[in-house]
């Protein structure tokens, strides 16, 4: 069996899921060898999905007022 690359960043994480979802969907492999791409998978989403908690997080505090503590959504407006 092949050993596992150690995924450090959301990016490279992201597009091993995206190699995983295509293998998949072909469907040309033996359900042992589907059922671990799978659990890689499943794997890659929760780190995924922490990464994006850990930024929404970050952004949070980034955009919590300073005197009253609360936070302050403003519109997000694009340079022209």
């Amino acid at each position: 069996m092949a050993e596992k690359k150690e995924i450090k960043t959301f990016e490279s994480a992201l597009a091993r899921l995206e190699v995983i979802v295509k293998t998949l969907e072909g469907g040309d492999f033996e359900l042992d060898k589907s059922l671990e791409l799978f659990e890689e998978g499943v794997s890659l989403v929760k780190f995924c999905n922490s990464k994006l908690d850990s930024a929404e997080k970050k952004v949070q505090i980034l955009l919590k007022d300073e005197e009253s503590g609360e936070l302050v959504c403003e519109p997000f407006e694009q340079e022209k």
